[in-house]
């Protein structure tokens, strides 16, 4: 079980997707599944951007459903985690007879992202397009 513990309210805050829609999740008790030490963790790729006005994260999660993307959004930080199944051919088109490849990475994953510049937490967003989970963060003003 993970257990957030904020001083302040705003050093931290965990998005999860729910009902087709971000929403902030960092005052519950929430279970996880995923474990830093969990055996076979994966790194999804990623391109990540400074832009004039943000920080532009592109993570390549193509056939993970939005549910089982965990995100957490630090002021000098973002960590990504979640799960990928197996990716199997279908009953209909019967069972698999020989491995002829297997490079697609599954199971947990897990990706910390260092920000260059201390961002605004509070204003993060993310979207699913085409396979890619792109996350904007607004650097802070100083």
């Amino acid at each position: 079980m993970e257990v957030y513990i904020l001083m302040d309210p705003i050093s931290s805050i965990k998005l999860r997707w729910l009902h087709g829609a971000l929403h902030d999740v960092t005052s519950e008790l929430a279970r996880s599944r995923f474990s830093r030490f969990a055996p076979h963790t994966w790194e999804p790729a990623i391109n990540a951007y400074r832009c004039e006005n943000c920080v532009r994260i592109c993570v390549d999660l193509a056939g993970v459903a939005r549910s089982l993307i965990d995100l957490t959004v630090e002021p000098r930080r973002v960590v990504i985690r979640g799960a990928r199944e197996l990716p199997e051919p279908s009953h209909a088109e019967g069972d698999a007879v020989q491995l002829l490849a297997m490079e697609i990475d599954y199971g947990p994953f897990e990706r910390e992202v260092p920000m260059p510049a201390e961002v605004e937490i509070d204003k993060a967003h993310a979207e699913q397009r085409n396979g890619l989970l792109w996350i904007s963060l607004p650097l802070k003003k100083t």
